[in-house]
């Protein structure tokens, strides 16, 4: 482990002295003067004889810069040292999977088909199950849909209508046949576009990458079709997985389709909420699933560090991404994540842990913890986040103060994102192609990742060690409040970047408007590898509202 540290760092140290320490010859070796020169943006301080003695070290070491950069490092090639999001002494949930869905009660075909655009996924697997209409009928019900929004949403890159005809066509022959694939079987689905779909362009939202094609299925893609569901589109993101705007535009929000959907899981949330699709998939690496959710009124899960294979994803940050789905209802995520979680072998951070979910019949003596400190503050959603507090004592919670551990600013380490980011799209910035890219603005990815070439690699060690003193103080807040489950406001506060930094699963969902009829969001936060009972505290505050019913009119 000591010579995978180091050579990492060594790999970090190359980006920066190569790009910073530079001279109209670049052959021309390094002097005391540039030092002294990098040692100022470093905070370090040496003396002329230490830095004449560092200067073979350095000059031999630009041999070695040069030699790494020859080697072909595509994006799915991921660093030796892997995360790992487990603190001190934590002991892995074990035992058998178990799953139970909700009783729905008899559910029948609307007069009106326009309807079924915001049925929930169990509600038209039940449809499909008891064959009042067949999964090619439901799938060019939603294809029709996508076609005649998205010019106005800008939420597809690619859609995929002949794959999605012919899987809904095996659907219904399995079905026919006798064969059953469980809640999924035959309901249509999107997939954010850096997610790979072998014959399909996989553009990842950028110019540089529009015309891309890579060959192969990600596992999710692959554990979604073996669930029988059936891939319409592959939606759009905010280019590399930032905002809303993507090489063809800016993706909008269906309940004002002037403003953006934010992102990056932007057409993955703008299309679910406008009902064009029942459920799509997302990812999440600082805010692109709960930032899109809460703008376009889903509902979303971040699952676990660790817990769904990221096999065939675009990387942005090894130590960061997470996949999850996009959905109207917390009990459509359960059923989503349900068959997308667990190894497959190809990614090496995912561990094995049983997904255990039922409904609860009941809040009643629940210990929930909310973010005291937080929801104290002045901030735009505060009235409705109150009322959620509000609500889940009426529920019969027990509602504990909790705070978030504070001697690790999370912010002063999520540069750990932009500095991984900048290594996985090092071509990117080396070629020029970067010129390529929609937003060019200083905080914008091309000038990230070019800024990310001045972080020190002792630096990046060093803010890693403080994520584990940040995870190991989080796990001890949580042990202390006796909570599994805690409450907090979306944005208010450190909770976002600091449950992204150490991994924690978050089921985001709707619990209000504002004055201008826009959604608003809370977010419950879990144990790791917790998702069943995060969801099902979750489900039981939803159910008891009906913010999740209520949907945007199209024009």
């Amino acid at each position: 482990m000591k010579q995978r540290l180091l050579l990492f760092g060594c790999c970090i140290g190359s980006f920066l002295f190569g790009a910073f320490i530079t001279n109209d010859d670049p052959k021309k070796p390094l002097t005391s003067e540039m030092v002294e020169v990098a040692s100022r943006v470093f905070d370090l301080d040496f003396t002329p004889a230490e830095r004449d003695s560092m200067l073979d070290n350095l000059n031999n070491a630009r041999k070695n810069y040069e030699a790494l950069r020859k080697i072909d490092l595509p994006n799915d090639i991921a660093p030796a040292l892997y995360f790992n999001p487990l603190p001190a002494g934590f002991t892995m949930p074990t035992g058998a999977s178990s799953f139970k869905e909700s009783v729905l009660g008899k559910v029948t075909l609307p007069a009106n088909r326009d309807e079924l655009a915001f049925y929930s996924v169990g509600q038209l697997g039940q449809l499909i199950r008891t064959k009042q209409i067949s999964s090619v009928e439901l799938t060019k019900f939603f294809l029709n849909r996508l076609k005649t929004y998205d010019p106005k949403l800008h939420c597809v890159i690619t859609l995929t209508e002949d794959l999605a005809l012919s899987q809904a066509k095996r659907a219904d022959d399995e079905l026919k046949a006798g064969k059953y694939r469980g809640p999924l079987h035959g309901i249509p689905y999107g997939a954010k576009d850096l997610l790979a779909k072998k014959g399909y362009k996989t553009t990842w939202g950028a110019m540089p990458y529009k015309d891309q094609t890579i060959d192969l299925d990600a596992t999710v893609i692959q554990r979604l079709e073996k669930a029988g569901a059936v891939l319409c589109g592959k939606m759009t993101l905010g280019a590399l997985a930032m905002g809303d705007v993507w090489y063809g535009g800016m993706t909008r929000n269906p309940w004002n389709t002037d403003n953006g959907s934010s992102g990056s899981s932007a057409g993955s949330a703008s299309s679910v909420s406008a009902g064009l699709l029942p459920f799509a998939i997302g990812t999440e690496t600082l805010g692109s699933i709960v930032s899109p959710s809460t703008v376009c009124g889903t509902t979303g899960l971040r699952p676990t560090f660790g817990r769904v294979s990221r096999h065939g994803a675009m990387a942005l940050s090894w130590s960061m991404d997470k996949i999850g789905p996009i959905t109207r209802s917390v009990e459509d995520c359960a059923l989503v994540f349900n068959a997308i979680y667990g190894p497959d072998g190809n990614d090496p951070t995912v561990m094995a842990a049983p997904f255990r979910y039922a409904p609860l019949a009941s809040l009643k003596g629940t210990r929930i913890g909310y973010v005291k400190k937080a929801f104290e503050n002045n901030y735009p959603n505060r009235a409705n986040d109150s009322l959620t507090l509000q609500t889940l004592r009426t529920l019969g919670a027990e509602l504990v103060p909790f705070d978030l551990p504070t001697s690790v600013p999370p912010g002063r380490i999520s540069f750990l994102l932009t500095v991984e980011a900048a290594a996985a799209f090092d071509e990117l910035t080396r070629s020029g192609r970067d010129d390529l890219m929609v937003r060019q603005g200083k905080g914008a990815w091309p000038n990230s990742f070019r800024s990310a070439r001045f972080v020190p690699a002792v630096e990046y060690i060093q803010a890693n060690r403080a994520r584990t003193k940040l995870i190991n103080e989080m796990a001890a807040q949580l042990k202390a409040a006796k909570i599994d489950v805690y409450v907090s406001p979306v944005y208010s506060g450190s909770n976002l970047t600091l449950t992204n930094l150490t991994g924690h699963p978050c089921v985001v969902l709707p619990n209000g408007f504002t004055k201008q009829n826009l959604p608003t969001s809370i977010t419950f936060m879990g144990q790791l590898f917790e998702e069943g009972k995060v969801l099902a505290v979750a489900k039981a505050y939803q159910d008891a509202t009906d913010w999740h019913k209520k949907h945007p009119v199209l024009q």
